[in-house]
């Protein structure tokens, strides 16, 4: 008997975004395994030029992606000073505070950037219209206010650690929102690939003077979790995302996002042997419930209010 609500390629879909939740999970941990080892500019421009130029060459000679596009004229420079340098802003802010903090907070402050991209928006409508949108940026905040004041009693490192993964939250907003401006000359994965590969570019600079002021340690369990870094959280995942925002509406797809958190504590729990913190599933609930409620369509069940006649 066939589900009444979930078709056969519906399901797929989506046991394939929890598998690619379940890579970005692994990422997230893999990235604070190294971070102690490798500077974090060079852990950045070695993993996006890596899976830029991986996109980059499925795209020209592959064909999954539909047929080879070349860049128009003044794109390349506008896609590296509107998306390649936000990015590379957000790497390096996110690397340094997975060395200072716990990686599942950091974690949780990237699942609260739907609600900052929701305020970025502009102001909403006066009345009930509005009362969405502020609820679910309180709600965000109070998840944020959890997570963020034990760390004030704590070493100046944690808390240093906790403003920067906020900070990187932030910064990850930023970089959706400069994505936006290319929707409609580009698809996700050209968006991807060249921001990618012009932030490795952006990087490169600081990556190199790291390296000089401190020699680069080569093991071989480090430079394999970077590969895993490249090939399963910068190119599969994002191939599989990509492929779900081609098959459902974006808003769907994001939900998704609400995993990440779980999926990086668990990893972290499994892996690094982090232990999770009391607070973490209070602000985990408050961060959700945020996100839910700002991205639900209220306008159904909200009548529209109508001015009477004189």
């Amino acid at each position: 008997m066939r589900c009444v609500f979930w078709k056969k390629t519906d399901i797929v879909l989506a046991l394939s975004l929890v598998f690619a939740v379940f890579l970005w999970g692994g990422n997230n941990c893999a990235t604070k395994l190294i971070i102690t080892t490798w500077p974090p500019a060079w852990i950045g421009s070695t993993r996006f030029l890596g899976a830029g130029a991986i996109l980059l060459v499925l795209l020209r000679w592959s064909g999954w992606f539909g047929p080879y596009r070349p860049l128009p004229p003044g794109l390349g420079r506008e896609l590296w000073w509107r998306g390649g340098l936000s990015l590379a802003a957000y790497l390096v802010v996110f690397n340094w505070a997975l060395r200072l903090t716990a990686v599942s907070h950091v974690a949780l402050y990237l699942g609260a950037s739907p609600v900052w991209a929701l305020a970025w928006e502009g102001r909403p409508e006066n009345g009930f219209r509005a009362l969405p949108r502020y609820g679910a940026a309180l709600l965000a905040l109070a998840g944020v206010f959890v997570l963020f004041v034990p760390a004030l009693n704590s070493a100046r490192a944690h808390w240093v650690g906790e403003i920067l993964g906020l900070l990187a939250s932030l910064l990850w907003t930023l970089y959706g929102r400069q994505c936006r401006h290319f929707r409609s000359r580009l698809s996700g994965v050209e968006i991807s690939a060249h921001t990618m590969a012009y932030a490795g570019l952006t990087l490169l600079p600081l990556a190199c003077l790291e390296i000089l002021r401190s020699r680069l340690v080569w093991r071989t369990d480090v430079v394999l979790v970077q590969v895993y870094c490249v090939l399963a959280g910068g190119v599969t995942a994002y191939c599989i995302w990509n492929h779900a925002l081609s098959r459902w509406p974006a808003s769907q797809v994001l939900l998704f996002n609400n995993l990440i958190p779980l999926s990086t504590m668990t990893w972290a729990w499994f892996w690094l042997r982090e232990p999770v913190t009391p607070t973490f599933w209070l602000a985990m609930v408050l961060i959700v419930l945020g996100v839910l409620l700002g991205q639900a369509k209220w306008q159904r069940w909200i009548a529209p209010v109508s001015v009477p006649a004189e």
